[in-house]
């Protein structure tokens, strides 16, 4: 698949999203940051942070901003709205509200990966207002009902 991306003046310079490895499903976004900028961000706070790329998707299909990894485990830096989603007729530039569960400050610069890109189709649904649905064995139990063991 093909998608069309244009960059942004403040995106010059800095690589397009890619895939680091063979088998790897996400991309990486970066920090779109002035070079003599830093953004701190101090533990539980967010900040939108931007990237510098605007994407066309295909209609069927959208994108979504999923954090990395390595920033959750190494500093508790995630996305706020894990996964973010990017529509198919969205033309703005892609940004991504990080925020820091971490305990110390942490340090944002240009063209520090920051998040995961991920491209996934979309099903549309219609949904149909009924009385009553189909019995199940689970039924309305909610939130831990299906075997949090004893928690």
């Amino acid at each position: 698949m093909k998608i069309a991306i244009q960059r942004l003046p403040h995106g010059q310079g800095l690589p397009a999203p890619s895939y680091e490895t063979q088998g790897a499903s996400g991309m990486d976004l970066y920090a779109a940051l002035l070079e003599e900028q830093k953004l701190i961000l101090e533990p539980g706070a967010r900040d939108l942070v931007p990237t510098g790329v605007i994407l066309s998707l295909p209609e069927g299909f959208e994108a979504q901003v999923r954090p990395r990894s390595g920033l959750a485990a190494k500093y508790g830096v995630t996305v706020l709205n894990a996964p973010g989603t990017i529509d198919s007729d969205y033309r703005g530039e892609i940004k991504v509200i990080l925020i820091n569960h971490g305990t110390q400050p942490f340090e944002i610069t240009r063209s520090m990966r920051i998040a995961q890109l991920v491209i996934a189709p979309v099903t549309r649904a219609q949904l149909i207002e009924t009385h009553s649905l189909d019995e199940t064995s689970r039924g309305s139990g909610g939130f831990g009902s299906t075997g949090l063991g004893g928690i």
